[in-house]
């Protein structure tokens, strides 16, 4: 459709001053553009997942080459990739990477030249990518953010027979839990590739006690070609395939070269107070008694139970709870608080886990429910009373450990609902006495809050990915917290010989993790080094002679540690740690979330060089969205002089939406993407939109077909009215392409503020009126969504609080430009095809194209049950 004229309206349910009559309307005269076309080549670009063309792109070469030196890795891929074509084309270089590892260099090599990029500052990068931008360069990544894995991808154009060679390096402290320490490759070449390797090199001085090496997509056929030598400290592991090992069949050009490449190795500990290794004037310590023994715990489990649960989730916290329950050992004491807006423990105090109270505990948790809204504040706080009233009344073991595991999967909304506040009542609490775990379900949960508040309180936050899996993610984490050997550990060291530690108190030591302390000698000329460790009244002393080894590892850590200052302490405590996480990041040039690494592409036909941008994802700040500037918007309509009816809009954090034929789009700003797909049915089809029963508030939209059958045989369908209603008031509000009415139970004069509450922009598009086939219609936009409770659900509804899913196996589409991939959602495996979508808030005229994945045949899969479900009798009704 075209004749697009400018979209002059936004209509604003929540966050204004309403002056309401009866019977209010006003005549609207806006336009329309209903074809979310294609996007601009460049934007296209740093946008859309690419897949090489096989016909003329060759991927030559693909190594990894990881070196690992006392835990710190040290990571090289290379990808060389050849232009066959006698034209110039675009060849991509994508690559998944551990999300604790930081990027130190990516650079490129065409025609014997090298493009290396620069670590800069976000602000000063962010500031040369946007002027790239708006002179009509080309310029961006690909940034994604996985369970464990990032994603950095790039593109650049290449002459005709010509080929680069893109070198990405990256570095990380390897974590030990449960007892051995981790090396994951994520390899996708998605071709076969003439010259294929991978090669992990392990120098641990302390000695190895195994090294096992597996892949996800190792066959018998491949198994023998991985090669693995292992010395006392030394071991070498290899895997280099060659084409015709790699085809999924013989003369096939599929490969079987698609997952993980893990290396898994611990080391030997023969002393209790670990390993010291010191070279060039700086030392790293690593502790991991293996012979201390198991502490018993009071451990207070708080279970959310709120509508948001509802479902799969529920079910896979209640066959969690089940496994954890058996792993208790009898000297430890537990208890049980589900909660909603109502906190009921299982049990009035902790109780001994013998087999008779588990037996019953575990009954219990198979009855435990979804329902009501969400006190986290009150939860916690009365778990914090019964490990307190335990120690007091010497119910529990003087040498225990106390700790607290909250799970949850939304926002709080009933009691105190104040994050700020919820940490600090929390915080005062607890005293440091005990340890609070806090595991946030899904992508509605609001992460760095509980991470926030995990690390207040001696513990740790983290994030259950809402899939088939999650069962294993809850215990998995448990197993991980669940047997704590020491607490308070201090390491000290001789203060006129050391200078410039990291952070060397440490809350907790658990069975199969590992404490690493690093820092600078003032004295190079030391022969040895005194180490003294203290733990719940534990303390041993111990010399360490030298070992080789660098001191990235030791900025590494200390940038990682003021990053977790950063988030906690006062403001200029926050201050001052960032501050120096910058100084370092730029110093060792670490791409931090503090930093940024800028690439300069070589000049093409479509102008001068152009700078990429490479970012570090990080699970607090994913939810989050940063707008350039604030929108303020307002319009007013009078039914009488009288009687005004004035809205306002106040752009904020966007959600899901609708518009169009109708097109709906789920924007995740975590994931720098979208979703979307379409409804197709018959016109006057009423949908559910927004249901939101603690609230109040219910959104319902009514579609309307073309005025007749285009040429093309096709009926597009809007929707043209929607019907809003707020329990709580008793006000209904109804707007359509030609008038706005509200209607009020009680009173015909109202003044309402609801500045708290949840804003919906509706746009009218105004279409040309003689035209043959199309008429006006509507789009339905979401402001500050989170403010609806975790049990709002509907077309939209249901996706407000974030949607968890994976995108693999990207290859050729119906079209060029739009790529088919296969997409595991809800349990489910689903053909996805990437495109474009039309979002008219940022740009009320034109709009902008918005990159999505659509799901096709009316969401199937990415909607809870059919698209039938939804439909409704009438505008205000639910069912």
């Amino acid at each position: 459709m075209s004749g697009l004229l400018g979209v002059r309206l936004l209509l604003l349910w929540g966050f204004a001053c309403l002056w309401l009559c009866s019977s209010a309307s006003g005549d609207l005269f806006i336009s329309r553009d209903n074809e979310a076309l294609q996007e601009t080549r460049g934007a296209a670009r740093r946008l859309q997942k690419r897949s090489t063309n096989e016909k003329t792109v060759e991927v030559y070469r693909v190594a990894v080459d990881c070196t690992v030196t006392s835990r710190f890795a040290h990571t090289v891929m290379t990808s060389m990739a050849v232009n066959k074509a006698n034209v110039s084309q675009e060849i991509f270089f994508e690559m998944e990477l551990p999300k604790t590892a930081f990027i130190t260099n990516f650079s490129m090599e065409i025609e014997s030249k090298m493009y290396v990029g620069e670590v800069k500052e976000k602000e000063k990068a962010k500031k040369q990518y946007e002027k790239a931008v708006s002179s009509g360069q080309t310029a961006g990544l690909v940034k994604a953010s996985g369970r464990k894995m990032e994603k950095f991808s790039v593109s650049v154009n290449i002459a005709a027979e010509s080929n680069v060679t893109f070198i990405l390096t990256y570095e990380e402290l390897l974590q030990r839990k449960l007892g051995q320490y981790e090396i994951l490759t994520r390899v996708k070449p998605k071709t076969l590739v003439q010259e294929f390797e991978i090669v992990t090199n392990i120098y641990e001085p302390q000695g190895l006690s195994y090294v096992d090496a597996h892949a996800t997509f190792l066959s018998n056929e491949l198994l023998p070609l991985v090669e693995k030598t292992v010395t006392d400290k030394k071991a070498r592991i290899s895997f280099s395939p060659t084409m015709d090992q790699q085809r999924k069949c013989p003369g096939c050009d599929g490969t079987l070269i698609d997952g993980d490449f893990i290396i898994k190795y611990d080391v030997n500990r023969q002393t209790s107070l670990g390993d010291i290794q010191i070279v060039n004037g700086y030392f790293v310590h690593f502790f991991a008694p293996p012979d201390l023994p198991r502490v018993p715990k009071n451990v207070v489990f708080v279970i959310d139970r709120s509508g948001s649960m509802s479902g799969i989730k529920m079910q896979q916290t209640r066959e969690a709870m089940l496994a954890i329950l058996k792993d208790l050992h009898e000297e430890d004491h537990f208890a049980l608080i589900p909660f909603d807006s109502s906190i009921e423990p299982w049990k009035e105090s902790l109780i001994k886990a013998t087999k008779e109270n588990v037996a019953e505990a575990m009954a219990y948790v198979k009855k435990i429910n979804d329902r009501g809204a969400t006190d986290i504040n009150g939860a916690v706080l009365r778990g914090v009373e019964m490990l307190v009233q335990g120690k007091q009344s010497k119910a529990l073991p003087d040498r225990s450990v106390d700790m607290i595991i909250l799970l949850t999967d939304g926002m709080p909304n009933v009691g105190v609902s104040d994050t700020s506040m919820i940490q600090q009542n929390v915080r005062s609490a607890i005293g440091g006495n005990m340890s609070l775990f806090c595991l946030g379900f899904g992508n509605g949960v609001d992460y760095g809050f509980l991470d926030v508040m995990s690390q207040q309180n001696k513990g740790l936050a983290r994030r259950i990915y809402e899939a088939s899996d999650a069962t294993l993610q809850l215990q998995g984490f448990y197993d991980e917290v669940s047997s704590p050997l020491l607490s308070e550990v201090d390491l000290r060291y001789p203060d006129n010989a050391v200078e410039l530690l990291t952070t060397n108190h440490f809350k907790q030591l658990f069975n199969g993790s590992e404490i690493v302390v690093a820092g600078r000698l003032m004295d190079n000329d030391m022969d040895n080094f005194l180490v003294e460790v203290f733990g719940q009244g534990v303390r041993r002393r111990n010399r360490a002679l030298d070992w080789d080894f660098t001191e990235r590892l030791w900025a590494y850590l200390t940038i990682q540690q003021l990053l977790d200052k950063s988030k906690t302490g006062a403001s200029d405590e926050k201050a001052n740690a960032t501050a120096k996480a910058l100084d370092m990041s730029l110093q060792y040039s670490f791409v931090t979330p503090l930093t940024s690494m800028v690439v300069t592409k070589p000049e093409t036909e479509d102008g001068p060089d152009s700078p990429l941008i490479a970012d570090k994802l990080t699970e607090g700040n994913q939810r989050k969205r940063v707008f350039k500037k604030t929108t303020v918007l307002s319009a007013c309509y009078s039914y009488r002089e009288s009687y005004p009816l004035c809205l306002f809009l106040h752009c904020t954090v966007v959600s899901p939406a609708v518009d169009g034929d109708p097109h709906f789009m789920i924007e995740l700003p975590d994931r720098d993407d979208a979703l979307c797909f379409n409804i197709n049915d018959k016109p006057g089809t009423i949908f559910s939109l927004v249901r939101d029963a603690q609230s109040g508030i219910l959104v319902n939209g009514q579609i309307i077909g073309d005025k007749k059958i285009p040429p093309d045989g096709k009926i597009n369908t809007y929707f043209w009215r929607f019907g809003i209603v707020h329990k709580n008031l008793g006000v209904r509000l109804e707007v359509n392409t030609q008038d706005i009415s509200v209607f009020q139970d009680v009173v015909i004069f109202l003044k309402v503020t609801l500045k708290d509450s949840v804003k919906f922009v509706i746009l009218l598009h105004k279409v040309w009126e003689k035209h043959p086939y199309h008429r006006d219609y509507l789009g339905f936009y979401t402001l500050d969504s989170h403010l609806l409770s975790p049990s709002v659900h509907g077309l939209l509804g249901q996706f407000y609080h974030g949607i968890e899913y994976e995108v693999t196996d990207l290859r050729p589409g119906e079209f060029p430009e739009k790529p088919d991939a296969t997409m595991f959602v809800k349990g489910q495996e689903l053909n996805v095809t990437r495109g474009w979508q039309r979002d008219f808030r940022n740009d009320v005229k034109n709009g902008e194209n918005v990159p999505c994945w659509f799901i096709h045949t009316n969401g199937t899969g990415l909607i809870d049950g059919d698209a039938t479900d939804y439909i409704v009798s009438g505008l205000f009704k639910t069912v």
